[in-house]
């Protein structure tokens, strides 16, 4: 009778620690609530978890010294003052780009070291520059 007792508890006490705690699906949110591990990025100008991928106006990288291209999504305010786009490289997930006056450029602001410029690209693209080189078209 020990022996059995003995050895369920041995039994019971391997089995705890040989399972370990897998991750809770969704458990990845960010502080807005988006969950990256699903393709959910935070959006400042929607106010909302958006998929990049999903945006109707989608850019290609241009001349990448990488194996892959990278992309990026241009999503504008309702004013068309405010243009976000999201580059994948840096520390911020989106950098917000605002319109001068009647002008059809975005262009970021002086705090961050880097200089976007979003601009029109034939009739229907666009084109992103960073320090005047274009990045993606």
């Amino acid at each position: 009778m020990r022996k059995t007792i003995l050895l369920g508890a041995m039994f019971v006490s391997s089995l705890a620690f040989t399972q370990q705690k897998s991750p809770v699906v969704g458990g990845d949110r960010d502080v807005h609530g988006c969950i990256g591990s699903a393709g959910y990025t935070y959006s400042q100008i929607k106010n909302d978890c958006v998929k990049v991928f999903e945006q109707k106006i989608k850019l290609k990288e241009v001349n990448s010294d990488k194996s892959y291209t990278t992309m990026t999504a241009v999503i504008f305010s309702k004013d068309m003052k405010r243009a976000e786009i999201f580059i994948p490289d840096g520390n911020a997930k989106s950098i917000i780009l605002t319109r001068e006056g009647k002008s059809k450029i975005w262009k970021s602001g002086s705090y961050i070291k880097e200089a976007y410029v979003l601009v029109p690209y034939k009739k229907t693209g666009y084109r992103i520059k960073k320090d005047d080189v274009v990045i993606y078209k």
